[in-house]
């Protein structure tokens, strides 16, 4: 079995998978990584059954340098921390990778693999991210734009009158109260923002059947409105991670 770890801004996904599959899984805040709260969280995880490994991406270095130490010093086994010198499964063609984040470096191998090339990936976490593999499989790049929940708390801290909100499904166009008005810019406002950057991508890719994966927090919620995305996939970045483990694994022992 192999431990996986996605330390995102706002939660740190934990998995057990199989060389086949991801079988469990877990979220704890990564607000615990850093203050070490949530170790024992992550040890209670994996009930005292030392991985064959461990794979981990994270777009906190500190959050990974408070963790690496702990999986190390607890399992005593081959730690893998995806980045663009251990990734494989896809190619990069980009100007600077050491600038990208580790998470959508799994999201392209597992999208790749998973549904081909060209693929776009859709991560709705604290931040919406689109990653593109091209053609040729390679990562070529994508888009970075807020997150829903980071837009609406937004603008719950910046003005007197607006609540915070929680995120939800809205058939209004016209909302009939603050929070209902909050939902219609969240939810539809978001899909047109969505909508909109996808249909750019398939111009620039020159590929109008171009296959989009979405995953992440939001993922289901926002696809139900958009056709425009084919497939929710919830675990993907995890499943890039086991992907990468197992390709990196193979390379140690040969």
């Amino acid at each position: 079995m192999l431990l996986l770890c996605d330390i995102g801004n706002t939660h740190t996904h934990l998995a057990w998978a199989t060389t086949q599959r991801v079988v469990r899984h877990r979220d704890l805040p990564t607000g615990g990584v850093l203050d070490g709260s949530a170790l024992a969280g992550i040890r209670a995880f994996a009930q005292d059954r030392p991985p064959a490994g461990v794979a981990l991406c994270s777009v906190v270095p500190r959050a990974t340098r408070a963790l690496l130490p702990f999986l190390r010093r607890t399992w005593r086994r081959p730690v893998l921390e995806l980045g663009p010198h251990t990734v494989t499964g896809v190619g990069i063609d980009y100007p600077r990778p050491h600038t990208i984040g580790p998470d959508r470096l799994a999201n392209a191998i597992a999208a790749a693999h998973c549904y081909g090339a060209p693929v776009v990936v859709v991560d709705f976490g604290t931040a919406v991210t689109f990653d593109v593999v091209n053609r040729r499989k390679n990562y070529v790049g994508g888009i970075i734009a807020p997150g829903l929940a980071a837009m609406t708390d937004y603008l719950h801290e910046k003005t007197a009158l607006l609540p915070r909100i929680r995120i939800r499904e809205t058939r209004r166009v016209v909302g009939r109260s603050t929070r209902e008005a909050m939902l219609v810019g969240a939810v539809h406002g978001y899909r047109g923002l969505v909508r909109e950057l996808i249909h750019e991508l398939r111009r620039e890719l020159k590929c109008p059947e171009l296959p989009v994966v979405a995953t992440g927090g939001c993922a289901a919620l926002i696809a139900r409105g958009l056709p425009e995305i084919t497939t929710v996939n919830p675990l993907l970045t995890l499943e890039g991670l086991r992907l990468a483990w197992l390709a990196w694994n193979a390379a140690e022992g040969s």
